[in-house]
Formats: structure tokens, sequence, C-alpha cells
């Protein structure tokens, strides 16, 4: 699904709702989900405990100036086990920091005791216009990714139900 500016994906589990909330609550696990390859490792690994949480990853991008790079997330939006969502940018030279305006959500909605449907969007209408004219393209990554960190995320979730 796609619209202006945001694109969603949709995917049934055959895992119930907390345990796919578990899994994306988990920073340790966000480089096993990412159908990009370019995170990383969490730099904070703490599980995501509420709205205003800042948690910071290490990434990857063979265009990024740096190669190398960190991204801080602030979580914005927080309801277990139903909807999980972050804002993606970096932090300025002061330490302070600073957001895009594009943003990951999560929203799961149980099927039965033991199926979920997961949608996975990326939203970037509050990207203000100073972020857009520095010539990024939205979405930054191909039309495959959001389906593929799906597919990945069932992986890791079935590995956790089944344990």
């Amino acid at each position: 699904m796609t619209g202006l500016e945001k694109v969603s994906a949709c995917l049934t589990f055959a895992v119930p709702a907390a345990t796919v909330f578990a899994v994306l609550a988990d920073p340790a696990a966000h480089a096993s989900i990412d159908g990009t390859g370019w995170v990383r490792d969490p730099i904070d690994p703490a599980p995501l405990t509420g709205p205003g949480q800042l948690f910071r990853m290490g990434m990857h991008h063979d265009d990024h100036p740096d190669g190398n790079y960190r991204v801080v997330n602030k979580v914005e939006l927080f309801d277990p086990p139903r909807l999980i969502g972050w804002l993606t940018g970096y932090e300025k030279d002061d330490g302070e920091p600073e957001f895009g305006g594009w943003l990951w959500r999560y929203d799961l909605v149980p099927r039965g005791p033991s199926e979920t449907e997961v949608t996975l969007t990326y939203d970037w209408s509050g990207v203000p216009q100073f972020v857009r004219d520095r010539g990024i393209r939205f979405p930054p990554f191909g039309p495959g990714h959001l389906i593929e960190s799906l597919h990945h995320l069932t992986e890791l979730t079935t590995t956790r139900s089944a344990s």
C-alpha cells in the first residue's frame, strides 16, 4: 500500500501479538529485522518501554559520507501489544538529537490467540522542507524493503515463540 507520503506492507504471523511486540521492543533484534542491511547493532540495547525513550543504532550505508554512522531514535508510539513506532534522526555536534520527520510504525492486530496481522508503515509526511531540500529521496529504500522486513520479523517471532 502506498500513500502520498507513506508506504506500508502487511503480513499475518502465526504467533501471538505479545511475542511480535516483544521482538519489536528489543533493539538487539532490529538488525535481523531490517530488510536493507543498513541497521548493524544497538548502541542502546535496553528494551523499549515507552514514549520519549531514545535508543541509538549503529548503521552502514555505502552512499553515506562516512559509510558507518549512528542514528538516534525516539519512541513516539507505544501501546503494548498493539502499536510501536519511532522517529529516526541523528545527534548534533552538541549531543542533542534532531529528528528528520520520518516515522517507522508497526500496527499489530490479533487474529485469534495465536495469529497477528502486522502492518509496517514508513511515514515521511513530517519531514520539514529544509530536510527535503538536502535532496534525500523518500522513501530511501526499494519497494521490497517493507515486506522483506516483515518476513524477517516473522522468522524471529516464530523462533522465539517455539522456544
